[in-house]
């Protein structure tokens, strides 16, 4: 479970994964989670504790949440200990409503399959 909306002052537990989450509007919010924390507990935690100046941004439902992490979308069983995200540190990503997404790694399938060349040789 997420440790809290807001980050804590004073004393830090290594254990804390700190997010900054933006959204397309450029709007910032910092969250604190457990490195076991998934995508989906992520967006589920966001969705019911969704910031007031956030508000022209709110969803229907945390199922359409989507956070962006290196220009990758991360699915939903994805936890933050996996990342392998730097300690005591803020970590940026991306929130965006979007319903469905991409298959893992179809992307890079899709560059390969574009660049695969052939090994034709013609003798004359």
């Amino acid at each position: 479970m997420p440790v809290s909306s807001q980050p804590r002052g004073g004393h830090r537990m290594s254990a804390e994964v700190h997010l900054r989450l933006i959204l397309v509007s450029g709007k910032t919010q910092d969250f604190t989670f457990s490195p076991n924390d998934s995508a989906t507990d992520i967006a589920k935690h966001v969705f019911d504790n969704w910031p007031a100046g956030w508000e022209e941004e709110r969803v229907s439902s945390p199922s359409i949440l989507r956070l962006i992490f290196q220009g990758r979308f991360l699915h939903g069983n994805v936890t933050l200990g996996a990342l392998k995200l730097p300690p005591g540190r803020t970590t940026v990503m991306h929130l965006v409503a979007r319903e469905t997404l991409p298959e893992p790694n179809s992307h890079g399938q899709r560059n390969r399959e574009k660049t695969t060349e052939s090994n034709c040789c013609l003798l004359l």
